[in-house]
């Protein structure tokens, strides 16, 4: 009697391979956490040799600290969409509040690690901070239309660190369960606007207290 072939475990070529092991270090990362994310796990999910992740990661601090980049430029791809949907401004800041509280609920493990959660020493990795940096240049755009009659050093900045507080906030809230909604649905939408409508009234404020000032 013939046996039945055993299905062959996927495999990847060369240039293939690292984004495989990313995209199973996130399923990892998601499901577990980051404390089980190892080399021989996602060389076993990917189906490859559990010497291959050490061609192209020199750690599992490194490989981290790769997806944390890309969990940034994810956000940065999203904040910039948002930008695109509208040009009055104070709509802008409310679409881009929105598209990062949205990016965090629906990324909750990688959206902590990107901030440090699993990974010490986060901040020593310069790509890490470059893309955090570009993920927020959208913000800073939409904000400089609040000051456009007086281009302040320190409006910006604060401002910025302003509405970034609020987002991130709420995100971890939404995230931990804090507020007693689902993360995700119609009530997470729903305190996401009242939210960024109240960053908007206060930067529509610190405008005119910037004009007033000018």
């Amino acid at each position: 009697m013939r046996k039945t072939a055993r299905p062959r475990r996927r495999s990847y070529h060369h240039g293939d391979l690292p984004s495989a092991l990313i995209a199973e270090a996130r399923r990892i990362l998601e499901r577990t956490g980051p404390e089980s994310i190892s080399f021989r796990a996602i060389a076993r999910g990917a189906g490859v040799s559990q010497t291959a992740p050490y061609n192209h990661f020199a750690s599992k601090d490194h490989l981290l600290a790769t997806l944390a980049m890309t969990g940034f430029r994810e956000l940065e791809t999203m904040q910039k969409a948002a930008a695109k949907t509208t040009h009055e401004r104070s709509e802008s800041v409310d679409k881009l509040g929105g598209a990062y509280v949205r990016f965090a609920c629906r990324n909750p493990q990688l959206y902590r690690l990107m901030f440090g959660v699993g990974m010490p020493g986060w901040r020593k990795h310069a790509k890490v901070l470059e893309a955090m940096k570009e993920a927020f240049d959208p913000l800073r755009t939409a904000l400089e239309t609040y000051f456009v009659s007086k281009p302040s050093a320190a409006a910006i900045p604060v401002a910025a660190v302003t509405a970034w507080s609020l987002v991130h906030g709420l995100s971890m809230l939404l995230i931990d369960g804090a507020l007693e909604v689902p993360r995700e649905g119609q009530q997470a939408n729903d305190i996401t606007a009242r939210v960024t409508a109240w960053l908007v009234a206060g930067l529509d404020a610190g405008a005119k207290s910037v004009a007033v000032g000018a």
